[in-house]
Formats: structure tokens, sequence, C-alpha cells
């Protein structure tokens, strides 16, 4: 098992949501979060420069099993790339164990449904 986590545009969510979902990732987490990136200039909106050193960004957190980790990297990357700087970065970290705590299930048989299994 592993956890993708992907740090990524708000503006390129709802897209990289839809390409999960259309990947059969059904089950991920996400968080408003705020970076600091390399780039750092001031924008002017209305005569007021406002600092861009401080970026909001969306936290994508799925864990998925070892079979579902290049689609699911594959459908982030497609969704949330528009070729400009700040697109995002891409973690991938080795899960120990999952335990399903309504059945005690343990193991990736915890990430999903067995009697859905295709």
């Amino acid at each position: 098992m592993k956890k993708i986590e992907a740090i990524i545009r708000r503006t390129r969510f709802e897209d990289v949501k839809q390409a999960l979902l259309d990947a059969d990732i059904e089950w991920f987490s996400y968080y408003d979060v705020r970076g600091v990136g390399k780039t750092r200039e001031g924008r002017i909106y209305r005569g007021i420069v406002y600092d861009t050193s401080s970026i909001e960004r969306i936290l994508l957190s799925v864990v998925v099993r070892n079979k579902n980790v290049e689609k699911t990297v594959n459908a982030i990357t497609a969704a949330a790339r528009t070729g400009e700087i700040g697109d995002g970065r891409i973690f991938i970290i080795p899960v120990e164990d999952a335990v399903r705590i309504r059945t005690g299930e343990r193991g990736d048989i915890a990430l999903y449904n067995a009697e859905q299994e295709k």
C-alpha cells in the first residue's frame, strides 16, 4: 500500500477530483493548505500590492493498493498540469498497514469492499 499526497493548484481541484473518480479512486481526503514557493513577486490589485510568497493550494491524501499507484499518479498529473511554474508536487509514501475500524480487517482489504472487487 502507498499513501499518495499531492499538492495542487486550487483552480485544478475539480478536474483532479473528476480524474480520480474516472480512475475508480473513490475515496480521498483533501485540505486547504498554504505554502511558500520559490518564486516571489508582488501582485497589484486595485492599487494594492499583495505578497504572493504565501501560496494557497489543495493537499490531496489517498491511500491505495500497490496496483493502483500508477493510475492514481497519472490521473492527478494529467488533470493538474498547466505547464506553468507552481503546478505542484506528488509524494508517494509507503504504508505499513491499514485497519478498517468497523470490521477489524487489516491490510489492503481494509481499503475497499471485497464484494465490489472487479
